[in-house]
């Protein structure tokens, strides 16, 4: 069976990324392809490498050119998909790749994004685990017409620590996040500090002090997880690539936990994860290991002086930070095999 497709937001590195999983899926056909600013335009004039996309015509992001669709995708800034998808019919399963239906919270939607609260759908990481017995996210996400595409820093947190949590081998206070961003994380949008001149050879701190919009997130999906309120600091950093994040997250082990007992729990939680592996001991993670796929590479140690694991996660922000994990859950919510058109292997060098 094949189902229909319509993306929005086509122009962007997200919708962008969409359109290339899109494109080699069997069980999709891509419909309406969708912009605002840059409606009217050739695809191949901003998007160059969709060479089987290049002549399509880009219509405006409007309800009446994304109906009609088994899924329509929203690639679009904070705020501006709740709008379009309140107006679609509720059997269209629609992805948001957005912040708009992420957070269960309306306090924390008003702190960090200081608007109105669109409401919350499932969200869109089929691995996350969801309690103390291991129960995980892609049960909530078989058959739903809404989910909300997890933020890309997100979704390397809450697979570095959320093992831990739910084991009960952590503690819930204390965890520090530290993770580097390459620039598409941005957008595509001209910003003086993303000029290569600005960039190369650089790295840059930003949304210190718990000011990044991600944090709320991360601490949802952790306390989740934990069962208990999980408290973070988290500090992002642009790296001077265009894609790829590598995350650095500890926290505090519970009295008596040992090195062993921390492996054990992350090896268990994910080796019936295609997506999601835990490197061999000694080995560890890096960006370019996972450019261009929809797999996330983990390790993690035990600082025994200091009483806390530290684990290390990369993905690519694009794919199984944004893309792949939008398409990831489509197929959950489609009743096909969840790796329909994401066996991509990584690209190197």
């Amino acid at each position: 069976m094949t189902f229909s497709a319509a993306v929005s937001g086509a122009s962007g590195y997200a919708g962008g990324e969409v359109l290339r999983i899109l494109a080699g899926h069997p069980g999709i056909e891509i419909g309406a392809v969708g912009a605002h600013s840059n409606a009217g335009q050739r695809l191949g004039e901003l998007q160059p490498h969709l060479h089987s996309l290049a002549d399509r015509v880009l219509v405006d992001t409007t309800v009446e050119n994304l109906a009609g669709h088994d899924v329509v995708f929203l690639a679009l800034p904070h705020g501006a998909s709740a709008a379009i998808a309140a107006q679609l019919p509720p059997e269209t399963v629609v992805i948001d790749a957005g912040a708009d239906h992420r957070l269960e919270s309306a306090e924390d939607w008003d702190q960090f994004y200081g608007s109105a609260h669109a409401g919350t759908w499932p969200y869109g990481l089929p691995e996350l685990i969801v309690d103390g017995e291991g129960a995980r996210q892609r049960e909530q996400l078989r058959g739903a017409t809404r989910i909300a595409v997890p933020g890309c820093y997100p979704t390397s947190a809450l697979l570095a620590l959320g093992p831990g949590f739910a084991a009960g081998l952590l503690e819930p206070e204390d965890v520090v996040i530290v993770a580097a961003s390459g620039t598409s994380g941005a957008g595509k949008a001209v910003k003086a500090h993303l000029l290569g001149s600005e960039v190369m050879g650089s790295m840059a701190p930003y949304g210190v002090g718990g000011a990044h919009r991600h944090t709320p997130e991360i601490e949802q999906g952790l306390s989740r997880a934990a069962g208990e309120r999980v408290r973070i600091s988290f500090t992002p950093t642009l790296a001077p690539m265009p894609r790829g994040i590598l995350t650095t997250a500890t926290a505090r082990v519970a009295e008596g936990v040992t090195a062993a007992q921390l492996r054990e729990a992350w090896e268990s939680a994910y080796v019936a994860e295609q997506f999601v592996t835990v490197l061999p001991e000694g080995t560890w993670p890096a960006t370019k290991s996972v450019a261009g796929s929809n797999h996330a590479q983990l390790q993690l140690a035990l600082d025994a002086r200091a009483g806390r694991v530290v684990v290390t996660c990369v993905i690519d922000n694009l794919v199984k930070g944004t893309a792949g994990g939008a398409v990831q859950s489509m197929n959950l919510a489609l009743g096909l095999p969840e790796d329909t058109g994401l066996n991509l292997q990584g690209v190197a060098p």
